[in-house]
Order: structure tokens, then sequence, then C-alpha cells
């Protein structure tokens, strides 16, 4: 097989500071017409990644002038408590984008819960409803991370129409929508998830490789089709993704790190979206 010898990284910092720098004057320009973009976001339980991810999140809010709303709920919640909970914020009129920590404990109805999300406040595009937005192209706040793996495509002008694109994992937030997006800009799609059979085979013959199947270096070097731009989603213990990054360089003509790759770039994907719904807010305020 060929290998080539030197691939583009694809790095997330750099395309999140683009985004968040073009935030920093709408946010100024909101602040004139007296309006502060607010992002709520729901803990439920005690479990420590999300704890940090929900932290990492308020404190990007902070740094633009975003303002953050943290709810802390106890493990034992119930999902009509936690419907309640969200409801609450949807009437809100001071925030302008609600986010509920995923995973929720196991006997919360998760979809349910997102359900309840208003599609006005939905920046991290969870809902049913957004979904289907998504999937018809018009969505106006589609899911964070295939929105972000979106974005590093186009800041490195890298061509998703005509390709082929595999994407590995079919989450409702993750997996599906991304295949969907890629699909709307007139890839060829084809998702793959844990019954596929012969998943190397369809992964060699991919241009573009999408990982998102919560596996650590999960995706090999020797599946890779020589020249083949891979965006890694995954974020697992001991900040590895799902693609065995150093055994996938050397054939990749582009690949995205971890940590350093998708992740900042979805927050900063977060971040944008809250203010997209707070200038909605503002104009309609006008």
């Amino acid at each position: 097989m060929v290998m080539l010898s030197k691939a583009l990284i694809l790095d997330g910092n750099r395309v999140a500071t683009e985004i968040k720098e073009r935030l920093a004057g709408r946010v100024e320009k909101l602040a004139a017409h007296g309006i502060v973009p607010c992002l709520a976001t729901i803990l439920v339980g005690d479990d420590p990644a999300s704890a940090t991810y929900v932290r990492m999140k308020g404190n990007a809010c902070k740094r633009l002038g975003i303002r953050s709303v943290r709810v802390d709920l106890p493990s034992e919640t119930t999902t009509v408590e936690l419907i309640a909970a969200i409801q609450a914020l949807n009437e809100d009129p001071n925030v302008h984008g609600i986010l509920l920590q995923h995973p929720v404990p196991h006997h919360i109805d998760e979809r349910a819960a997102f359900d309840s999300i208003s599609i006005d406040k939905d920046v991290d595009g969870v809902t049913t409803q957004g979904f289907a937005q998504n999937a018809f192209g018009f969505a106006a706040f589609p899911s964070c991370t295939p929105a972000a793996i979106m974005a590093i495509l186009d800041y490195y002008k890298l061509p998703v129409a005509g390709k082929h694109a595999v994407v590995i994992g079919r989450s409702p937030i993750l997996g599906k929508p991304v295949s969907a997006m890629l699909l709307n800009e007139d890839a060829t799609v084809t998702t793959c998830h844990s019954k596929t059979v012969g998943l190397e085979h369809h992964v060699r013959s991919a241009d573009i490789v999408v990982a998102a199947v919560g596996k650590p270096k999960f995706v090999q070097g020797d599946w890779m089709k020589p020249g083949a731009v891979v965006l890694d989603a995954g974020y697992n213990p001991g900040n590895v993704g799902d693609v065995d990054y150093e055994a996938c360089l050397p054939h990749a003509s582009a690949i995205t790190p971890v940590p350093a790759g998708v992740g900042p770039v979805t927050i900063a994907t977060l971040l944008k979206h809250t203010v997209d719904a707070a200038e909605r807010i503002s104009r309609e305020v006008k």
C-alpha cells in the first residue's frame, strides 16, 4: 500500500478560535441592545466526566461574555422532574439556549427530556424536530459535533461533493446527523454500525472517514484508503479518540488529533448557536 509522507493536521483549536473571534463583535452588539446571550446547562447526577464538560462549557461562555446558568439536579431526579426544570428554562426569556448534558441516569427517558426543549432554544441540536430539520438541510441549530465536523472540512477547504464518506456510528446526535449533513453536501454516504458486516472493507473505500463509535483506537491504519480525510469525533479516557492516530497518520491526507481536534470546534459551535438564538430574540424585540 502506498503511504503518504505527510498528513495535514486539522487543528481544531485554530478553527474554534476563528469562530469565537467572529462571535465577539456580535456579543458586543447584542449587549448594546441590552441582551446578554445566555446558555443554561443541566447536569443530572454527579458523573465526573459530565461535570467536567459542563464546567468547560461554562468557562468558554464566560470568556466570550455569554452568561452561563448551571442547573444541577440529583441523580434520583425523575423524568417528570427533569422535564419540569427544562420547561422553566423554556419559559425564561433571559435564557436563549438549553443544553442537557448527555448521558442522563438510566432511569430517565432521555428522548422525552430532549424533546421537551423548545426548538428555539435547542442549541445543541438534540430534539427530534431539530433532527428532522437537519435532515432536510435547514436546521437553525444542527447537532454541535456534526456541525463542528462540517466546519473543519469547510475551514480547510476539503472537498465533500462527490466524495465517498464513511461514518462509523449511528447515534441520533452524532452519527446520523453528520451522515445527513454530508449527504446534503453531495457526498455519497455509508453509515456503519455495530451490525455492519465487513466494516474494514467499507472504510478502505472511503475518501472521508468520520469515527463516532465510542471505542478507543478502534479505527486502524491498515483500514485507510491512501489519502483519506479522517475526522475523529471520539474522546475516551487517556485523551485518545476512536481512531488509532499514529497508525492512521501515515495513510491520511488530513486528520484531526485528539484532543485539539473536533472537541474545541464543538464547544465553539455551541457558543455560536447560543449567540444565533439571542440574535433571533433581538430581532423579535425590535
